[in-house]
């Protein structure tokens, strides 16, 4: 969250002339309503929206040429790391818990930083899933002190170079 997945990933798209696909996106148009609402539902909840970003994750991997944005939390699930391991070369965006912060602080769409310290939800969420970020990614960039477009382009090239190969 906040480390510009988004915004980078349309760039990137763009670059490589592929399609860019934001899972939270899929998710909130097959539920039918926005993740805060998700996840307040006791009858759905955290749970439920775990269930169906696995189901749309496994949807979307199924095609090539495109550039996938997930969630921060995907990788959770051990299903979900072996479905981004085999379904492309996955990219971490990482940036400090500061510079998270400063981008996601006024966004109330953000369930998991509804708490009386957010930076310290972040840096929590951060701690528990580095790990499993690392388990899950080929390579990671440090957004904090770059552009979109720099962190894009450095992608980019990347990419490029190891689709050529």
């Amino acid at each position: 969250m906040g480390t510009g997945k988004t915004c980078i990933g349309k760039l990137v798209a763009r670059s490589l002339g592929w399609k860019f696909v934001d899972t939270d996106q899929r998710i909130v148009a097959r539920a039918g309503c926005s993740i805060p609402k998700i996840f307040a539902d006791p009858e759905r909840g955290e749970d439920w929206f775990r269930d169906l970003e696995t189901e749309v994750l496994r949807d979307t991997l199924e095609k090539g040429d495109q550039v996938v944005a997930t969630g921060g939390g995907i990788v959770g699930r051990e299903e979900n790391r072996q479905l981004l391991a085999a379904g492309g070369y996955v990219f971490w965006l990482r940036a400090s818990v500061e510079a998270i912060y400063e981008r996601v602080r006024h966004n109330r769409n953000r369930p998991l930083l509804h708490t009386e310290d957010p930076k310290q939800t972040i840096s929590d969420l951060l701690d528990d899933r580095e790990p499993l970020y690392l388990q899950s990614a080929h390579d990671q960039v440090d957004s904090t002190h770059l552009t979109a477009e720099e962190t894009a382009f450095g992608i980019s090239e990347s990419a490029l170079y190891l689709f050529q190969e």
